[in-house]
């Protein structure tokens, strides 16, 4: 293991919209993060890893609406629900951050009053096209038939009001300079090219108020960095007080007690691909505009489809997390591990994937039940048969292709390598039949079971970052010297 014990790692995921039930997207997204945050606390990184729910702005007030409930209660409920999914998935040592909270208001307030002191908020009448669903202006060239692509069933909102604005406009050199200096800031690098080519375009000027009579869930604009009393008729524009949570769960704003995680760490981001020009262009210019630490590197998601086609409710095919953890409950001990391994090793680390229900029931069969699980109990049913007492094997430093694909945010081909793992072991057992040769070579046929067994012990250790639970199982079982109850993985009906 690597002594970086001294070193911090930050990493974050989007805070999710919390304008519905949490989503198989989220998940991933989260399970990614959880992988990678582990990864690095056992190579020695001292680790912040964050994750949260983003509860402002015109959606979340029109649901509530909608639904006739006060619109705190409203966001209370769904931030709930996404707080008990990272319980659910097993996701480790987080931080949650709520853009309701006091701590985020501060830092909001804060990073307006920098942006502001140091001349990039100005206030003008404008009119835009705009995007509920986006909570983003748009313009002709971004629009499909007058709509947002990645909102066809919403109409695009006319805006004509006075609000303040961010000068976006500025930071097109600055953020052309970044990029040329961090070749790997977004990953993957096709990604990187679609932003490096929207920003080399020409940047325009956003809006970051809303007139509070018109929509007034927002978080206060505050006094002495905007017109006199403009703090009681405007509220944030909801990705300008979004993106400054990434901040305020370190306290920045406040006491900034764990601010050194991003001063003096690597700052990762996750998101989505409809996140890019949010993360990697405007929360850098302003990162930039309050003169902070840009962001280190920002890691694109595709997105989850299902059948071939895009996940929705009209179409009956969306995917509750919830719902497969739920199905798998009853067939092992590890159902939240089923949907863990099958979003890290099904689906491409970068570009769009599809599952289905079906296919999850395929690859637990396939990859856990006739894998990991079989090749378990093979292997321990040798062990405490024919080994007069446990393995105890000497953990070897991780193969530099497994590390340098996590270390590359690819966290597929870093899985994909330890069930290659497996299937080589197997393949090594119907080789060599150990059950065979110990039968007539008791010593030649103890060797073999306990390399298998170290082999088996490796093994758990490279699925440690994706299969936590698992992994401890199975190095338990190796080292306590125990067969199994039951399979870890029973097979399916």
């Amino acid at each position: 293991m690597l002594n970086n014990s001294s070193k911090k790692f930050y990493i974050t995921t989007t805070l999710p919209y919390v304008n519905s039930d949490p989503h198989v997207g989220f998940a991933m997204e989260i399970i990614r993060a959880d992988a990678i945050a582990r990864h690095k606390r056992r190579m020695g990184y001292d680790v912040f890893f964050n994750t949260g729910t983003d509860e402002h702005g015109a959606k979340i007030y029109e649901n509530a609406l909608k639904e006739g409930v006060d619109v705190k209660e409203y966001v209370d409920g769904y931030a709930a629900k996404f707080r008990e999914l990272t319980t659910l998935l097993g996701v480790s040592d987080i931080h949650f951050i709520r853009t309701t909270d006091d701590v985020h208001l501060c830092a909001a307030q804060e990073m307006w009053k920098r942006c502001y002191d140091n001349g990039y908020i100005y206030k003008k009448t404008y009119k835009a096209k705009y995007c509920v669903g986006c909570e983003l202006n748009k313009t002709d060239s971004e629009l499909v038939d007058g709509k947002c692509p990645f909102h066809l069933n919403r109409d695009i909102e006319l805006i004509d009001e006075e609000n303040y604005f961010f000068k976006f406009s500025e930071f097109q050199k600055p953020l052309l300079d970044l990029y040329e200096k961090y070749p790997d800031f977004v990953i993957p690098d096709f990604r990187f090219n679609e932003i490096r080519s929207f920003v080399a375009r020409g940047l325009e000027d956003f809006s970051i108020s809303r007139l509070k009579e018109k929509m007034p869930w927002g978080v206060a604009l505050p006094a002495g960095a905007c017109d006199v009393g403009d703090e009681e008729k405007h509220v944030m524009y909801v990705w300008f007080d979004a993106l400054t949570s990434y901040i305020s769960t370190l306290g920045w704003g406040t006491d900034a007690k764990n601010f050194s995680y991003w001063e003096d760490g690597t700052p990762v981001q996750y998101c989505g691909k409809d996140n890019l020009r949010q993360q990697s262009a405007m929360w850098q210019a302003m990162l930039m505009a309050a003169k902070l630490p840009h962001t280190r590197h920002i890691v694109i998601d595709g997105f989850i489809i299902s059948g071939g086609q895009k996940m929705s409710k009209s179409l009956g095919n969306v995917i509750s997390p919830f719902d497969i953890i739920e199905q798998f409950t009853g067939v092992t001990d590890y159902a939240e591990e089923v949907l863990r391994f099958v979003l890290l090793h099904d689906i491409s680390s970068f570009e769009d994937g599809d599952i289905t229900l079906e296919s999850v029931k395929e690859s637990y069969q396939a990859n856990l039940a006739n894998g990991i699980g079989n090749l378990t109990s093979r292997i321990m049913k040798m062990a405490t048969t024919h080994l007069d007492n446990g393995v105890r094997p000497e953990p070897h430093p991780f193969p530099k292709e497994y590390v340098d694909a996590l270390d590359s945010y690819d966290i597929k081909k870093a899985i994909e390598y330890a069930m290659k793992e497996v299937a080589s072991l197997d393949g090594y057992i119907q080789s060599t039949e150990p059950f065979k040769v110990i039968k007539v070579d008791v010593e030649k046929g103890k060797m073999l079971i306990e390399e298998m067994s170290g082999r088996l012990y490796t093994i758990a250790r490279l699925l440690s970052p994706f299969l936590p639970k698992t992994s401890d199982a199975i190095k338990g079982h190796i080292m306590n010297h125990t067969m199994p109850e039951k399979p870890l993985f029973n097979r399916l009906p």
